[in-house]
């Protein structure tokens, strides 16, 4: 069985992709932690790491946790997507 997703769904998926990489962008931001900072605490470049801002990597669960804990805040204050204005 083949399963499809809708075009609303993807938009849906691609925004709340988007409004969680905001979240961790903007806590980054409020703690003034660089983008290399946070490259370095996770072992991957500082591109890599900006593509997880600009929200074109996937990531996973693991390196949300990872990032939730270098940031001192919870998993929920990166994932709650009510809160964002998105960039």
């Amino acid at each position: 069985m083949i399963l499809t997703i809708s075009k609303g769904m993807k938009e849906m998926l691609n925004f709340k992709i988007k409004a969680i990489a905001a979240n961790i962008r903007n806590t980054r931001e409020q703690l003034n932690y660089t983008q290399e900072y946070l490259a370095a605490k996770l072992h991957i470049s500082q591109n890599a790491y900006s593509k997880i801002e600009l929200g074109y990597t996937k990531i996973t669960v693991e390196r949300l946790f990872q990032i939730a804990a270098i940031l001192e805040v919870d998993v929920h204050d990166l994932i709650n997507t009510e809160k964002v204005v998105a960039a």
